[in-house]
């Protein structure tokens, strides 16, 4: 049966021709997720997150690809979502600022923790205006820290494509943080 096939009998009510498709992706889903994460098991949860949304929303699936790139795609959103939910602290220069040792800082410096709050929050906010096509490539590799290769390979999108939403991205969040002011 072909993916179409399958989507549309879990569709008409069989249920249990879904586990085709999540025997078959497992692997792939988790290693993407894992990718992502950097957490063998944040990334199964993560995972597993993926394949309910792919259920929930197997209707949208059009059968004009490979579920696999589909489910794919799903997990890379889940993943990028669990690495924004962590409130790391990333700057554009590629230093990332472990949360912990800012709120250790904070006790004996407040206005550091303020700092560090409100920078965070603004970085977060940048990002999230992005268009998503931006968005998804700019938290793979500051929040993810995956390479270029890894997030072209993640998003089945080719280098240039990957590296011309990077720089726009990186672009974009520059021009929005300068703007607020941010150090």
């Amino acid at each position: 049966m072909s993916d179409r096939q399958v989507a549309d009998t879990v569709l008409a009510g069989n249920r249990d021709a879904f586990r085709l498709f999540v025997e078959r992706e497992s692997v792939a889903v988790i290693a993407t997720c894992r990718r992502v994460l950097r957490d063998p098991e944040e990334a199964q949860d993560a995972a597993q997150d993926a394949f309910t949304q792919a259920y929930r929303s197997l209707a949208t699936y059009r059968g004009d690809g490979p579920f696999g790139a589909w489910v794919r795609q799903i997990a890379v959103r889940v993943a990028i979502a669990r690495l924004s939910a962590r409130h790391e602290i990333v700057r554009l220069d590629g230093e990332t600022i472990d949360p912990r040792a800012a709120a250790l800082r904070s006790s004996s410096d407040p206005e550091g923790h303020a700092i560090d709050r409100e920078y965070r929050s603004d970085v977060l906010g940048a990002i999230n205006s992005l268009p998503a096509s931006q968005r998804d490539v700019v938290v793979l590799r500051f929040y993810g820290d995956l390479t270029l290769d890894e997030i072209s390979r993640v998003t089945n999108h080719p280098i240039g494509t990957v590296k011309s939403r990077l720089s726009r991205g990186v672009n974009s969040l520059r021009e929005q943080l300068a703007s607020r002011s941010v150090p």
